[in-house]
């Protein structure tokens, strides 16, 4: 008779977990979280509620996370073809394709339900809407059809703003569209960096990213049009005064080196990497900037 080794056995189920866990791209949602929870300290004038930020937390991590398993779901032929993604537990057959889509589901669901019962309808309403975003406009209608497609679809990492900016008041208003605006306008430089750097892939899963279809120089020079106008969106909040000097001067600051490292790499300099390093850098200190605004002077 042969006895299990349960150290074995604990490493299979480690493992198994560690894939479902990975469905969620989590690294992904925390700078998502980030842009949500960054808002509500000014929008609720430094004290926002605990229960709405931790609704919030858990809303927005569960939508995204399951809009994530969902777009695995539907891309496991895609990731199977690139070799960033073919050891994805889906294209690798680690893990049944319904699971992935159950899960999502599931906890789109749970998300919808923690925001309404922990902020209000309007907040859970909007994490919903950028999740359907994501999904159908995003995975299924864009992402094969045309090399716009992560301007457009990336309307749906920008809700978390309004998200966050919702829960904390109950409405919308100027401040948080442009805190929208800030996301949309990052989206397109922080992506097509990404996509020239693994563009390879992409052109052998037949994605058409920008830098695929329309060549390196072509996708750099958007690029730094998007950048420009993320800097001025994310000059916004201090028009309409939900911020001040300080936060004005960390914008500025942030800004130009955002508009900076996409023009050097316009000039060939072999910096997409830095650039996609940087919009992350850039996006998370933003916010994290305008989050302690109402602690400032």
């Amino acid at each position: 008779m042969t006895i299990a080794n349960p150290a074995v056995q604990t490493r299979t189920v480690s493992a198994t977990l560690r894939d479902y866990i990975s469905l969620l791209k989590l690294r992904i949602v925390a700078l998502l979280d980030v842009t949500a929870v960054g808002v509500m300290l000014p929008a609720a004038h430094g004290h926002p509620r605990p229960a709405a930020v931790l609704a919030v937390l858990i809303g927005l991590t569960c939508a995204a996370g399951g809009a994530n398993a969902i777009n695995m779901w539907f891309d496991r032929d895609i990731d199977a073809e690139m070799t960033r993604t073919r050891r994805r537990p889906l294209p690798a057959g680690r893990i049944p394709p319904w699971h992935a889509l159950a899960l999502g589901i599931g906890l789109n669901v749970v998300a919808f339900a923690v925001l309404w019962v922990g902020s209000n309808l309007l907040a859970a309403a909007l994490d919903l809407i950028g999740a359907l975003i994501y999904v159908f406009v995003y995975t299924i209608w864009l992402k094969r059809s045309t090399p716009q497609n992560i301007v457009i679809g990336g309307a749906a990492g920008a809700m978390p703003p309004l998200v966050g900016w919702a829960a904390a008041t109950g409405r919308l208003g100027l401040t948080a569209l442009a805190l929208f605006g800030v996301v949309l306008f990052w989206t397109p430089p922080h992506f097509w960096a990404l996509a020239q750097m693994i563009k390879n892939d992409y052109a052998r899963a037949n994605v058409p990213m920008l830098p695929v279809v329309a060549g390196e120089q072509s996708a750099k020079r958007q690029s730094i049009v998007y950048a420009v106008l993320t800097v001025g969106a994310s000059l916004v909040p201090v028009v309409t005064g939900a911020a001040g000097a300080i936060y004005l001067a960390g914008a500025i600051v942030l800004g130009l080196g955002l508009v900076g490292i996409t023009l050097l790499d316009l000039e060939g300099k072999r910096w997409t990497r830095r650039l996609w390093t940087y919009s992350m850098v850039y996006l998370a200190l933003l916010f994290a900037v305008f989050s302690v605004s109402p602690f400032l002077p």
